[in-house]
């Protein structure tokens, strides 16, 4: 499961003065813990909660669950008879117990410099209560579904946390996806209210959300489904002298008396404000119905297994899943994969650059860091805007300890160079994480050398929006570091790797991972599916909870994420992973980002078809690509030669960060039929990389 010792030779470790304050500070350490949440789960699991508030106390078994579809239901349950609000777990608790009311909760970074807002734990709870009785004025009870719709702002938080506070089940869209998008995730979880903004800038782009929100609505209403209340956020704001008496438009949004900076932070000089529509039968504006709201609510209190929030996520099939997390779990699990993977400590200013649109953001912007009272950055804008050193400048001005991105980012600012990293001091980061895909080698050295001075721990977490938190990942004082790899389990965590016939490997191995038993923070079931969350997740292997990953184990007992199973390419009768042939690519200088997707061969099966970004300066010719070809030649092997290199000056993103990889196999194809592209951050890069394509003729 875990070696008895870790390699002392080609690995990385944290400084003495870390490891000297950790919560987790040796290797022996973490393997004692480890084993006793394995085989004492009930007393491990038990002292965890006893740091939290409990209406009423848990009956029976702690974790009782099947993962066996042949014996039955799938199903988890823990900490049966328990009540609780988290909502009040994370503020009221903070405020009131422990005294931290006038600590800062977040720094608002808005898109534009200078454009900041600070939040203390006092106002949020303020503002949470609030919004909390407007959702009640509205008719909003508990179990009800509210669908969130909104940027990167304070009042994103407040929303969430005031359904929570009611009992609602939030079910938040990212602010990136289309009407389409909005409308199907609001008709499957049969939301009764839409909170969306006006729009908000990424970068140079306008987002013009509540357009987007009135088209989803619209395609609800087509199809049989009525949403007939849309609260609307005023984010970018008009100076409110500006606004008649006669204006369809609602006022524009003043700041709240706690807040002094608000009025500063909202209003944007230089930027054009969005005409936004206006049904009265529909629409209501934030700032009227919070400003008549009074301040106090009480929670309501919920059992363990409650429905907590519905999130998203893609599926194979191409309709997304409503992935549902509950109450008790889910606030432990996210609690303490945050205290003790970031190390956290209460001096620390912990920085996530994830959108709260995705779980990353729910479990380690607002409930993970929330339920330790601990001070974080919520970011607006982006990593290059306005230029290339933005967050660097925000985690100098903020004196950012805890520092979490994407790989993709990363590598992103890798093709800059140095320079604009090493303009800023960056002298308060003590560890930095990555999140969201494998990172490779050569990124994550970077990372650590230019970021991080050589100094900083990385914990490469693994984990899914099913999984809620961290699942294998390092301890930044206690486990070694191989760069690349997700080294070992989160405690509770047991991981196995199964071949193609559903046997377990052992040792060195290579095949399907898949987890042996739940932890308080998976995933319950697919909202209304049941049927779709066993075929998913548990049909294949009977008895596992299957994670769709491909996960090699080394010789010293390390866990290397491969890949999905679906980016796995069969090439002559060997699977070759897209994962590692990306990484062979960027190892090379010119290189700053690849992307492999496999299309067919009449002889191989597939052939590999490479997508490149080279880094500034570099030119792409015929010499560079039979280097390339070389590199992953000697990296892998001759199987793994691609057959194709396509220069790609951009790749198509979602704005989250991720490659959509189906459009690159529709480029590789040739094919034009491309399917809804809205959520790309840049459509444009869509025609170029068609412009450029290999000449693909067998």
């Amino acid at each position: 499961m875990i070696p008895d010792k870790v390699p002392k030779e080609n690995v990385f470790h944290a400084d003495e003065e870390l490891r000297k304050e950790a919560h987790v500070n040796t290797f022996e350490k973490y393997k004692e813990l480890y084993l006793k949440s394995i085989q004492s789960p009930d007393e491990f699991w038990g002292d965890i909660a006893k740091d939290f508030f409990w209406k009423t106390p848990h009956t029976g078994e702690l974790l009782e669950y099947n993962f066996d579809v042949t014996k039955g239901e799938i199903f988890i349950k823990f900490m049966e008879g328990a009540s609780t609000n988290i909502c009040y777990n994370l503020l009221d608790r903070n405020v009131h117990e422990k005294k931290l009311g006038n600590k800062v909760a977040f720094y608002w970074e808005g898109n534009e410099p200078g454009d900041e807002l600070t939040v203390t734990y006092r106002e949020l709870l303020q503002r949470v209560c609030q919004f909390a009785n407007v959702l009640k004025s509205q008719g909003v009870k508990k179990g009800d579904r509210v669908s969130i719709y909104m940027p990167m702002v304070v009042e994103l938080v407040v929303a969430m946390l005031a359904c929570v506070r009611i009992g609602a089940v939030h079910s938040i869209v990212f602010a990136g996806f289309s009407a389409d998008s909005l409308s199907e995730r609001i008709m499957d979880s049969q939301c009764s209210l839409l909170i969306t903004a006006d729009g908000f800038y990424r970068g140079d782009k306008l987002i013009n959300l509540k357009v987007l929100a009135d088209e989803a609505l619209q395609k609800c209403r087509g199809r049989g489904f009525l949403l007939n209340k849309c609260i609307m956020l005023k984010h970018l704001s008009k100076p409110p002298e500006d606004v008649s008496a006669g204006s369809q438009s609602p006022p524009a949004k003043r700041p709240c008396p706690d807040l002094e900076q608000e009025k500063q932070s909202r209003v944007k000089k230089t930027r054009p404000v969005p005409k936004v529509p206006w049904n009265p039968d529909v629409d209501l504006c934030w700032l009227t119905l919070e400003s008549a709201a009074s301040d106090e609510c009480e929670p309501e209190w919920c059992k363990s297994e409650d429905p907590l929030f519905i999130l998203y996520t893609s599926g194979s099939t191409g309709k997304p899943k409503g992935v549902l997390h509950t109450v008790s779990g889910y606030m432990l699990y996210t609690a303490t994969t945050f205290k003790l993977v970031f190390d956290y400590k209460p001096d620390d200013v912990y920085w996530c650059t994830a959108d709260i649109g995705w779980i990353t953001g729910h479990s380690y912007i607002t409930y993970g860091p929330l339920a330790n009272g601990a001070t974080s950055v919520l970011f607006e804008g982006v990593p290059t805007y306005p230029d290339v050193g933005r967050m660097w400048d925000v985690v100098d001005k903020y004196q950012v300890t805890k520092f979490y991105t994407a790989p993709t980012a990363i590598r992103l600012l890798m093709k800059y160079g140095s320079e604009p990293v090493q303009r800023y001091k960056r002298g308060s980061l003590k560890i930095l994480g990555t999140v969201g895909e494998p990172i490779n080698p050569e990124a994550w050295q970077w990372y650590y050398t230019v970021v991080g001075d050589g100094r900083c721990p990385i914990v490469d977490t693994f984990w899914q929006t099913e999984t809620g938190g961290h699942v294998l990942t390092p301890l930044p004082a206690a486990t070694p570091m191989k760069p690349g790899s997700a080294t070992f389990p989160f405690f509770g965590v047991v991981p196995a790797i199964l071949n193609e016939s559903g046997e377990e490997l052992e040792g060195p191995s290579e095949g399907y991972l898949v987890f042996k038993q739940p932890w308080p923070g998976v995933m319950r079931t697919v909202y209304g599916n049941q049927s779709r969350f066993e075929t998913t997740y548990f049909k294949k292997f009977p008895g596992y909870y299957v994670t769709g990953d491909g996960c090699r184990r080394d010789k010293d007992g390390y866990y290397w994420i491969t890949g999905r199973i679906d980016d796995m390419l069969n090439v002559s009768g060997h699977l070759l992973s897209t994962a590692e042939v990306e990484s062979a690519l960027v190892e090379h200088q010119a290189v700053a980002e690849a992307a492999v997707v496999g299309r067919q061969h009449p002889v191989k099966g597939e052939s590999l078809y490479c997508f490149v970004s080279l880094t500034e300066g570099v030119t792409f010719d015929h010499a560079l690509e039979v280097e390339l070809k070389k590199q992953v030649r000697e990296k892998i092997g001759a199987i793994a030669t691609p057959d194709f290199i396509q220069n790609a000056p951009g790749l198509p993103k979602t704005r989250s960060g991720k490659i959509m990889r189906r459009i690159l196999r529709k480029i590789a194809c040739g094919e034009r039929d491309l399917g809804d592209i809205s959520t790309l951050a840049d459509s444009t890069v869509v025609e170029q990389l068609f412009q450029n394509r290999c000449c693909t003729a067998v």
